[in-house]
């Protein structure tokens, strides 16, 4: 509507409009393959994972577990429920691996990604449950975020270490058309 409006402005001034476009059309796409070797990624996962695991079993049994145990006690269970948190560390560092490790060349750039899929994934996380949760503090939102950008980050530039370490620095070549 406002773009039809826009060229009836210009066709009063006397000007011929150019009919609005509002599509995009796509003519060529560049895929980027990797080469690794079997032993540089299997280092890169695992360093991922230990690193994970380590910081946040750190994080939450021993730096904040007071915080979770005042804000969330009401909703926390006795213990920890091993095969859903399993599974979240399977697919987290997963993920984790595909796109800030194995998606960068450099050390930074895989911290840089891991930051901001912490952000992504810990903030979906927490406004998810704010908005449907009655009782969660608002308080702990930026701080789990917070939480999230660090330990994606320092989990991701440690794969990205050890991957290095063990098979030096991946060869990057566009995909055969």
């Amino acid at each position: 509507m406002l773009a039809e409006t826009a060229a009836r402005e210009v066709a009063r001034d006397g000007r011929v409009a150019p009919a609005p476009r509002f599509w995009v059309r796509v003519t060529r796409v560049k895929i980027r393959t990797v080469e690794l070797s079997v032993p540089a990624a299997a280092a890169a996962i695992l360093a991922t994972a230990a690193t994970m695991l380590v910081l946040d079993l750190a994080w939450l049994g021993i730096v904040a577990r007071g915080l979770y145990a005042s804000a969330l006690g009401h909703l926390m269970r006795p213990e920890a429920w091993w095969p859903a948190a399993l599974l979240f560390y399977l697919f987290y560092v997963s993920v984790i691996a595909a796109w800030a490790v194995f998606g960068t060349g450099a050390p930074s750039a895989a911290a840089r990604r891991g930051a901001g899929l912490g952000f992504v994934a810990y903030t979906t996380y927490e406004l998810t449950n704010w908005a449907v949760l009655r009782d969660w503090p608002a308080w702990i939102v930026p701080i789990d975020i917070a939480w999230g950008i660090a330990l994606t980050a320092v989990s991701a530039l440690a794969g990205k270490l050890a991957e290095r370490a063990v098979g030096g620095r991946p060869a990057r070549r566009e995909a055969p058309r």
